[in-house]
């Protein structure tokens, strides 16, 4: 969920109550950088990086990134490199470790299971972030936002300690450009021979029955089940089939066309779990009757008192929500991916157009950005949220920058990590919720301070017409 949302907190208090808890892998070197720049609270960062199998990497980190006692407030973060086809190999070993402590906090003193997830659309951290999450232990690899087609296979190979390839999208190359190929060897970036790890399931999240087909016959690997995404889940949503029309508050259209053929995807023969708004009492026997072994839940766990929100970003949605007034919209144009991407609304956050106006357009994190071959054959980075001249002058159109919205910064923000710029600005936070947020009054006692992960777990198997929270 979002970037540091579903944090190891929050993965290893779902895990506790025997399901799958699974951390968000999104920007995870921008994260843990900024929490060493932070001092390290409460040293797990610390515990975790002396548990790395390379010593030496995970010292150079703490040696560039700590701070003891934290840097002060309205001091600029430093910055880490952004990702690009040919990454230093300081910034693939900040991508290995980075998910490798994430991974190993959340499983920490415990047996229980443990996943990371991934965007397709942020293509170029993917293999040294999956190879992290491995020599932690990670149980499953859940990825959508794209057609993830050659993760089954990558996993293999990292497993067996091999060398592997990924195929990225690059605008305008031609289908066999050799550019377009990343590599990533384990044996050539860290001083020993690679071990055989253990394979985790992958868990492709898809919106359609065409799509499970494609990735069950046409992966490079194992697929093990499907997540199977609606429209009223949080974060990034599939746009709807067939011509954009937009409703009269701006929002994306969804009619039956959008709606998965759960008879198709239960012919497959693997297991599927069912993906927003099934968060309410009876969704999971609902889902179960369908044929799915179960639901994902997003939106009730971002709000809970383990998930990385600043605490008074939480309170003041849970004034929302007690009010009635929670409002989520479905915007066609925020995210640089090009796909609708869900913003609670909220006052003097970047869902505010006046206040997103006032922002100073950068791109300084670039995972949003999109690859494109120039006239020259060589590949450029590009982002839509970027200064608008800066995106026309190489060669995007003006018209793709209209209403776009610098995620990167904005959900980093919104888990405390918001960066301070010079004229002394901190950027502000952007917080991404499903449909279902407005709800949760029903489920939850939101006259109390918080709930938990555990609160929510025991509401799904449990259900009760409310939940007193402890």
């Amino acid at each position: 969920m979002g970037v540091a949302i579903s944090n190891w907190r929050l993965a290893r208090a779902v895990s506790l109550t025997g399901q799958l808890g699974v951390v968000s892998g999104t920007l995870l070197a921008v994260v843990q950088t900024r929490i060493l720049q932070q001092g390290d609270p409460g040293g797990h960062l610390r515990r975790a990086f002396d548990r790395f199998p390379f010593p030496m990497v995970a010292e150079r980190v703490w040696r560039d990134y700590f701070v003891a006692g934290g840097i002060a407030p309205g001091t600029p973060f430093k910055t880490v490199p952004m990702p690009t086809l040919k990454p230093s190999s300081a910034l693939q070993e900040l991508t290995v470790l980075a998910n490798f402590a994430e991974v190993f906090l959340a499983k920490e003193g415990h047996s229980g299971r443990v996943g990371l997830n991934l965007l397709e659309k942020i293509q170029l951290p993917t293999l040294p972030s999956l190879y992290g999450a491995m020599l932690a232990g990670v149980d499953a690899v859940l990825m959508g936002a794209g057609i993830p087609r050659s993760i089954p296979g990558i996993l293999d190979g990292l497993a067996r300690g091999e060398a592997v390839e990924m195929k990225i999208d690059i605008e305008g190359a031609p289908p066999d450009d050799p550019a377009s190929i990343l590599r990533f060897d384990p044996q050539a970036l860290f001083p020993w021979p690679a071990p055989a790890l253990r394979r985790p399931q992958f868990l492709a999240i898809v919106s359609s029955a065409t799509l499970a087909l494609t990735l069950a016959k046409k992966s490079t690997g194992r697929v093990d089940g499907f997540i199977v995404e609606g429209s009223l889940a949080g974060g990034h949503n599939a746009p709807p089939r067939g011509p954009l029309q937009l409703s009269a508050t701006g929002e994306p259209i969804y009619g039956p066309r959008d709606l998965p053929d759960l008879p198709k995807i239960r012919e497959l023969g693997l297991p599927f779990w069912l993906a927003g708004a099934f968060s309410r009492p009876g969704k999971l026997a609902e889902a179960r009757s369908h044929g799915a072994a179960g639901v994902q839940v997003g939106t009730a766990f971002a709000f809970c008192e383990e998930s990385g929100m600043i605490p008074e970003l939480k309170r003041r949605f849970r004034e929302l929500v007690r009010a009635g007034t929670a409002r989520v919209h479905t915007d066609p144009l925020a995210s640089p991916t090009g796909f609708p991407f869900k913003i609670a609304q909220l006052a003097q956050t970047l869902s505010d157009a006046a206040v997103y106006a006032k922002r100073q357009r950068i791109c300084d994190l670039g995972y949003l950005r999109q690859l494109f071959r120039r006239t020259d054959g060589t590949v450029g980075y590009r982002c839509a949220a970027e200064p608008v001249n800066d995106f026309v002058r190489k060669g995007g159109d003006e018209k793709e920058t209209v209403g776009r919205k610098c995620l990167c910064n904005g959900l980093a923000a919104t888990v405390g990590l918001g960066q301070a710029r010079t004229n002394g600005d901190v950027e502000l936070p952007i917080v991404t919720a499903g449909d279902e947020l407005l709800q949760l009054a029903s489920y939850f006692d939101f006259t109390r301070d918080s709930y938990s992960a555990a609160d929510v777990i025991r509401l799904l198997l449990n259900p009760k017409p409310a939940l007193s929270a402890g």
